[in-house]
């Protein structure tokens, strides 16, 4: 029975009660903080030492940990990214070489016609390549200007 009664004490208003009425001349303040970033507020961090012994430090030391551990990720990455593109250059290098070194030899045996079309094929892939990734290099640095400068006038 004395749950019940507990329950009955403690439980909060229903919504159909009837809300109080300020007072004319009552006062009310409302105070928001929006506070954004790996660590808590400051004033925050001062209670926890207060709650856990150390526990500002052992806040520190996780977020500063956290932060080592992703930038070791970004850097793999990073360099895992640089890693592919140099062995796509070589792979691609290789590739061309083969194919004007076929075509070289077809003209050679005597197949003008189908040595200079591997030729030509291949140095204007080549072409076509460095300067598709040129136009792309050249879009992404007025698409990343834009943002900057859109951040800026924020």
């Amino acid at each position: 029975m004395s749950g019940d009664r507990y329950k009955q004490k403690h439980l909060p208003p229903s919504p159909s009660a009837p809300l109080e009425r300020p007072e004319p001349g009552d006062v009310a303040q409302i105070q928001a903080v929006h506070y954004s970033g790996p660590l808590p507020h400051p004033s925050l961090l001062a209670k926890y030492n207060e709650l856990i012994p150390n526990g500002a430090e052992r806040i520190m030391a996780m977020a500063e940990r956290q932060s080592a551990h992703r930038e070791s990720l970004e850097k793999r990455v990073v360099n895992g990214n640089v890693a592919n593109q140099t062995r796509g250059s070589y792979f691609a290098f290789i590739l061309a070489l083969v194919s004007i070194l076929c075509g070289v030899f077809l003209i050679h045996e005597g197949k003008s016609g189908e040595g200079l079309a591997a030729i030509i094929t291949s140095v204007g892939g080549l072409v076509s390549v460095f300067f598709y990734s040129k136009r792309e290099q050249r879009k992404e640095r007025v698409e990343k200007a834009a943002a900057l400068q859109s951040r800026r006038s924020q």
